[in-house]
């Protein structure tokens, strides 16, 4: 009989009232009372006998079946696990089949990502000073960028960084600030912005291989880079007088373009006609220089000839604009008269040298 059924007294024979003895054990079902209870109901076998059985491995089978099949998403990559160890090879979208429990399964999706760092100028707050880094001529700047990324490697992605997005935020912050602190503020705010962000990227993506995240940078994009609020205007008047002097500059260079084209015009013109002139002068010389060589070749066929020809045409060059009236003595001289008509013989020749 159980030694709680004894109702004169506890374990050691004292009665519940009495003094001394040890601790009482509360009372109720003892553990020999659950065990006769069971066994007197599993006398009469399992419910349903041999089919209960069958329904039962369906079930079961069933179960481990729903576990063992799953689907990957167009957008998903899947990576099953052996033992907990992952597999080279990875599950593309569709149905696939795994053995549940020793074969597990992990879904990455492999979309691309856009991470942003740092506040564009209408969300910065007091609070937000994510954005704000020292460039390399000790100004302030606060950079507000995105990055691009998506997952590389999927099993290094899981298992070999616990938190692989956030170090990707923090990798990156820490190479924008590192190619900010190299550089002048003026390359940050317009000059050279593609050439800060492939450098970010390519920092970027040289830690995150260093740590096996699994994580590959597609770009980054500088969005936003401004003065902090506090010396915004000050900053904005800088601006605006360096606008002005590049503006000056370029009206000082398209004045002097223009002058400069129109003085190399009329240089151009000038030497066109100094050409011309001395093109006519050069042929008018070797026209006189052909006319003299003409007549001397001439000259020497028949010197006399032409030295006559060339008496005569002198003289008459010579005394066609003379008034004087010249009487060759001999036969022809005889029965000329005292008088002569002067004034009609120079009315004469002057209208013979007009014509």
């Amino acid at each position: 009989m159980p030694w709680n059924e004894n109702n004169s007294g506890g374990p050691w024979g004292q009665s519940p009232g009495g003094g001394g003895g040890g601790p009482r054990r509360p009372s109720g079902p003892n553990l020999e009372e659950i065990l006769n209870q069971g066994r007197d109901q599993f006398k009469g076998g399992i419910p349903g006998g041999r089919w209960g059985l069958v329904g039962l491995a369906g079930l079961l089978f069933a179960g481990w079946l729903y576990q063992s099949v799953y689907t990957v998403d167009a957008q998903e990559v899947g990576v099953e696990l052996l033992f907990g160890q992952p597999k080279t090879e990875f599950s593309q979208p569709g149905l696939h089949f795994h053995f549940w429990p020793i074969e597990t399964v992990e879904k990455v999706t492999i979309t691309q990502n856009q991470t942003r760092i740092g506040s564009v100028r209408g969300a910065r707050s007091n609070q937000n000073s994510e954005g704000l880094m020292l460039t390399g001529d000790q100004n302030i700047v606060d950079v507000g960028f995105s990055v691009l990324w998506r997952v590389g490697n999927p099993s290094e992605y899981l298992f070999n960084v616990a938190d692989p997005v956030g170090v990707m935020r923090r990798a990156s912050e820490s190479a924008m600030r590192e190619v900010v602190g190299r550089r002048p503020a003026q390359d940050v705010f317009r000059d050279d912005r593609a050439g800060i962000a492939l450098e970010v990227e390519e920092i970027t993506q040289a830690i995150l291989d260093s740590y096996g995240a699994g994580i590959n940078i597609n770009g980054v994009s500088i969005e936003d880079a401004a003065p902090p609020t506090e010396v915004a205007d000050a900053f904005d008047e800088v601006q605006r007088a360096e606008q002005d002097e590049d503006r000056f500059q370029e009206e000082a260079r398209q004045y002097s373009n223009t002058k400069l084209g129109q003085a190399r015009g009329q240089a151009a013109q000038l030497r066109e006609e100094a050409a011309a002139y001395k093109d006519q002068v050069v042929k008018e010389a070797e026209g006189e220089a052909a006319r003299f060589i003409s007549v001397y070749e001439e000259y020497a066929k028949a010197p006399e000839v032409t030295r006559k020809r060339l008496f005569l045409e002198t003289m008459e060059d010579v005394l066609s604009t003379s008034e004087k009236v010249i009487i060759e003595q001999g036969s022809g001289g005889q029965g000329v008269v005292p008088y002569l008509p002067l004034n009609e013989l120079g009315k004469r020749s002057n209208s013979s040298v007009g014509n």
